[in-house]
């Protein structure tokens, strides 16, 4: 749960304390209590897990050392701590010296003040944790909700599809690992922080620290500003790490730790046992775009590489029978990885003599071809998006990227279409550059379309969405613009001809059709992104 420092001042606890430094930052998250002594400001800087905590100190160990004392309240706001609390301040420390208010507020760091004996930080500290971290508000909707969908046998057939529906329902994600950080099961439910990187970045700080942790939330790591949760599991007497991710950055480490216990529980209670699936980790590490570690797993999985004919992504209903038709074709292999609504894999072709020359191959990505064409015309569900001709491995991940960056933008640019190709997805993806660097080149293109403006509102408007259709939506087929528009072909005709006086050019012309094409995406683009 979050908790301001405004609202932590609020509790009874807090009666007999002032706010000396930084009263406008109290509304900075608090998500855990630490006592903190003898820590140098060196050593404060380094530490991460410091990040929304409030910090309580008796400043024994810098009682006569402002320089420090000051140190020590940069290091802390660096590493994003919510408040400092300084204890017998009067006794310990004679006064808070004007320096070091000055840099709490510079760094903006409330610092709270406890003056006399009474209390102590380790005495408030346990306080705060049981009240506003263990107590009623503990009892939220993470702990409840995860205990319904990891102990409910009725509802759920494995632990797998218990753990993703808790995580899908609490906006956390999760990974176990083996003892050599390879992923073992993971739950991802948002693309912010990739399974993939945190495991990676865990994986390349040192053992030491790994092996010192007790459990799940002892140890953190900043992953492109979002904090992961690691630590240990015992499953079935051997060993794994269970990662975990706060999606929200809305609970505290403490209820992370519980429900670190609470996933372990249900582990055992499920009877569940890890199996690697190298198949799907090959596809998510083409998918992240992890080339060094799919080629790790190409062997392993029986792939060379040169045989990827395809990679695709996929957002229709799971009974669409579109990829177990796939799957029956002579000489495809489909591996594929399915995720709620999304299903994402590779096509690959495995010839009858295992030589898949350079003919087979080509033949291969022509049927391949085929196949998701005859697609196009039909009344489908969902979308579908694929790239086939791809230079291995290196291809298949690069592909995957483009799909990922254009897919959302792509469906919305071609709202009529449910079949992408390699052709609509480089578009989008030259229309998105465009439009981000905002410069000349996107001038030169909008200016393309500004003769429509001298028509008058109405008039223009008419003319240039029947342009828009006519080149995006009806492959330059005038019968299809007047079905879409649900207007008389002959209309049609006649608007075209005032479109090409407008432009002074023959609009289906080859040296005209690109920068128009062009034009008219990032005109449409334009109004997907405001």
């Amino acid at each position: 749960m979050k908790v301001t420092v405004k609202e932590c001042l609020q509790m009874e606890l807090f009666e007999k304390a002032k706010v000396v430094a930084a009263e406008r930052d109290l509304s900075n998250i608090v998500k855990d209590v630490v006592v903190l002594e003898g820590v140098t400001s060196a050593e404060a800087a380094k530490v991460s897990s410091y990040k929304s905590k409030m910090i309580m100190t008796g400043f024994f160990h810098v009682r006569n050392n402002v320089k420090e004392q000051i140190e020590i309240v940069k290091a802390l706001a660096g590493v994003g701590c919510s408040a400092l609390v300084i204890f017998h301040v009067g006794v310990v420390v004679r006064e808070i010296a004007r320096t070091v208010k000055d840099a709490a507020e510079l760094y903006r760091l409330p610092i709270i003040i406890f003056e006399g004996d009474e209390p102590t930080a380790g005495e408030t500290a346990n306080k705060m944790l049981k009240d506003f971290f263990f107590g009623e508000s503990f009892n939220n909707s993470l702990i409840n909700n995860t205990i319904f969908h990891l102990l409910n046998f009725e509802r759920y057939s494995s632990f797998q599809a218990a753990a993703k529906a808790a995580a899908v329902n609490n906006d956390f994600q999760m990974v176990i690992v083996s003892p050599d950080f390879n992923p073992i099961f993971s739950v991802e439910t948002r693309h912010r922080v990739e399974i993939e990187e945190a495991v990676t970045a865990h994986r390349e700080t040192g053992g030491e620290q790994r092996e010192v942790q007790d459990r799940v939330g002892d140890t953190f790591m900043d992953v492109n500003g979002v904090i992961t949760y690691w630590g240990p599991v015992t499953i079935k007497d051997d060993k794994y790490y269970l990662m975990l991710v706060d999606n929200g950055d809305r609970y505290s480490s403490s209820e992370i730790t519980k429900l670190a216990e609470i996933i372990e529980l249900a582990m055992g209670m499920w009877k569940y046992t890890p199996e690697r699936d190298a198949k799907a980790e090959f596809i998510k590490a083409l998918r992240r775009g992890n080339k060094s570690l799919a080629y790790t797993l190409k062997s392993e999985v029986g792939v060379k590489g040169n045989e990827i004919i395809n990679v695709f992504y996929a957002r229709i209903p799971q009974d669409n029978e579109f990829f177990n038709d796939l799957e029956r074709e002579e000489g495809l292999k489909v591996f594929k990885g399915v995720d709620g609504d999304e299903t994402y894999g590779v096509i690959i072709y495995d010839s009858p003599d295992s030589t898949n020359s350079a003919d087979q191959l080509s033949a291969a990505r022509m049927r391949c071809n085929e196949i998701f064409n005859s697609l196009k015309g039909a009344n489908s569900e969902g979308h579908i998006f694929h790239v086939t001709g791809l230079d291995g491995i290196e291809g298949a991940a690069d592909a995957f990227r483009l799909i990922i960056e254009t897919w959302m933008f792509a469906q919305n640019l071609f709202p009529l279409k449910h079949v992408f190709s390699k052709f609509e997805m480089v578009l989008t993806s030259n229309c998105i550059n465009i439009q981000l660097q905002g410069n000349y080149v996107k001038r030169n293109y909008i200016e393309l379309l500004e003769p429509f403006k001298e028509l008058g509102e109405n008039k223009g408007k008419q003319l240039l969405e029947t342009l828009e259709i006519f080149v995006l939506d009806a492959r330059m087929n005038s019968m299809r613009t007047s079905e879409i528009m649900g207007i008389h072909t002959n209309t049609v005709q006649y608007r075209l001809k005032k479109i090409n006086d407008v432009l002074g050019v023959e609009v289906t012309g080859n040296r005209i059709v690109p920068g128009l094409t062009i034009s008219l995406a990032l005109k449409r683009l334009e109004k997907i992104v405001r």
